[in-house]
């Protein structure tokens, strides 16, 4: 049985790498100054980063049924299946879009919410690729995939609260304060969702705030601190010298761990800005 997975651009995965990979990437739009731009076809990373600091009105949106069912439609006259992995239902209604899309399929497009955004959600197309590798159907790896959907954490560090005081997720007066305090909050997306989790006053505290956080929730989940049983990123939103600088850190942090580096995704950066580092992890799965 041959099965596609796909996700969508808000992975961070492109086109170019998802050939690479084995999978296929849906393009998300966005709505730039009132014009709409797809992610890594007319939008690139570079272009986004420079009508975010040229002061654009930039806004996420949602693909339309068509485009999302004219992909499924195209891949599935070459496969007999499909696993199709949408950001997090948690920030995005395009989850529960896809699912009523899916009724239309028989059983062969599988939507999967296991409530994962960026690295994280490239991860889970990597390990849906594998189990389909091992013979796996397209019910049994979005059922594996929901059932892990906790075994995740992402804990992103931000350079400046303006991006977060426009989009209202945070008050203007506090931003203020924090601005002038020169605080750099951490924030965390767990189980899809985006919360305030510290603060710090230096990149330095943020960081190592950050290793620690993510050693304490691997310890306290999957009882392993260094990281052994899963798979160890960063994030960053434009900064990558300061992305490869922490990975070295984050490489002493957990002697032995082989951390993958990737932008993040421009969903997340169009809430918390550029200059962003991240750090997240994921459990590995056992097919």
């Amino acid at each position: 049985m041959s099965i596609a997975v796909v996700l969508d651009s808000n992975s961070g995965v492109t086109k170019e790498e998802a050939k690479e990979l084995g999978l296929f990437v849906r393009p998300m739009p966005f709505m730039v100054d009132g014009n709409v731009y797809y992610e890594g076809v007319d939008l690139s990373h570079e272009e986004f980063y420079r009508k975010q600091a040229a002061g654009s009105d930039i806004s996420t949106s949602q693909p339309s049924p068509e485009d999302v069912m004219g992909t499924w439609d195209e891949l599935l006259k070459e496969y007999d299946e499909l696993v199709y992995i949408p950001m997090s239902s948690s920030l995005s209604g395009s989850c529960q879009t896809a699912l009523m899309l899916s009724e239309e399929y028989d059983g062969r497009v599988q939507v999967v919410d296991n409530l994962r955004i960026s690295i994280t959600q490239r991860q889970a197309g990597l390990d849906a690729r594998m189990l389909a590798e091992k013979g796996w159907s397209a019910k049994q790896i979005r059922e594996k995939l929901e059932e892990t959907r906790s075994d995740s954490i992402i804990y992103a560090m931000v350079d400046t609260l303006k991006y977060l005081k426009k989009g209202g997720r945070i008050a203007p007066a506090a931003a203020a304060l924090g601005t002038l305090l020169k605080i750099k909050p951490v924030l965390v997306i767990d189980g899809g969702k985006l919360d305030a989790f510290a603060k710090a006053r230096t990149t330095k505290q943020a960081k190592s705030l950050m290793l620690t956080a993510l050693s304490q929730f691997m310890e306290h989940k999957f009882g392993d601190p260094k990281g052994e049983c899963c798979h160890l990123m960063i994030a960053h939103s434009d900064s990558p010298e300061a992305a490869e600088g922490f990975k070295q850190e984050m490489e002493e942090f957990f002697p032995g761990a082989d951390v993958f580096v990737a932008p993040l995704s421009l969903s997340i950066a169009c809430h918390i800005g550029p200059g962003v580092l991240a750090v997240a992890c994921s459990k590995k799965i056992e097919a």
